[in-house]
């Protein structure tokens, strides 16, 4: 019966001091070390709104990413291809890349902000559960049969 009350202690322990998700380069961090993108998803998906901001961000990394590797990718294509061959230069493959490096702008600009955003909601409500449990006291009595470990929930 004291394992299973120690391991039980030791359990509510870690899941109410429970790690934040840190970005340094970006590079996902739980408890200092790196964690892939799917392994935040799944961390996130106990936090509906803060999942949703996830996936919009990287939605928008990759239809922006996209766009400006399609756009570079047709202003390269015509120019070699206006290079060796006798067409006027810039044509219409210059011109729809053009636009799409400009379109990928303003998509790739609010990623970052939203995922932020999204991890910024995870910590908060890791903090909110963390105050709500307070509930719980765990507290070392002694009487005259001996020693003990009094919970209260």
């Amino acid at each position: 019966m004291k394992k299973i009350i120690i391991l039980f202690t030791i359990f509510l322990s870690t899941t109410a001091f429970s790690q934040e998700i840190t970005i340094e380069k970006n590079h996902f961090l739980l408890e200092g070390k790196q964690i892939s993108p799917k392994e935040v998803k799944a961390l996130l998906a106990s936090n509906t709104e803060a999942l949703a901001l996830f996936k919009s961000s990287r939605t928008k990394s990759s239809v922006g990413g996209f766009l400006l590797g399609f756009g570079g990718g047709l202003i390269i294509g015509d120019l070699v291809g206006g290079a060796l061959a006798d067409v006027k230069y810039p044509t219409g493959l210059t011109y729809v890349g053009l636009a799409s490096i400009i379109t990928s702008i303003p998509v790739l600009s609010g990623r970052t902000k939203k995922l932020n955003d999204a991890l910024a909601l995870y910590n908060e409500g890791l903090k909110k559960s963390a105050t709500n449990n307070s509930n719980f006291e765990l507290n070392i009595i002694a009487n005259h049969s001996g020693y003990g470990l009094q919970f209260q929930f």
